[in-house]
């Protein structure tokens, strides 16, 4: 009986282990997945922010030059 247990014990260990690899492999994923999704938005959002300006001081004079 005593071996029995300790043989699904064991069985239930390595279960477990190979469970958490997959989950932490899971969250990797979704935490590289967010941070693009963040990235994809943010940086172009930067971007603009720096380069509109510009080109509206540029298409604004380039309006008074004619």
């Amino acid at each position: 009986m005593d071996e029995e247990i300790k043989k699904r014990l064991d069985l239930q260990d390595e279960l477990l282990k190979k469970i958490y690899i997959s989950t932490e492999k899971t969250r990797k994923y979704f935490l590289t997945t967010i941070i693009m999704a963040i990235a994809t938005f943010v940086i172009p959002l930067i971007v603009i922010i720096f380069i509109l300006p510009w080109f509206i001081n540029t298409y604004m004079s380039s309006l008074g030059a004619f």
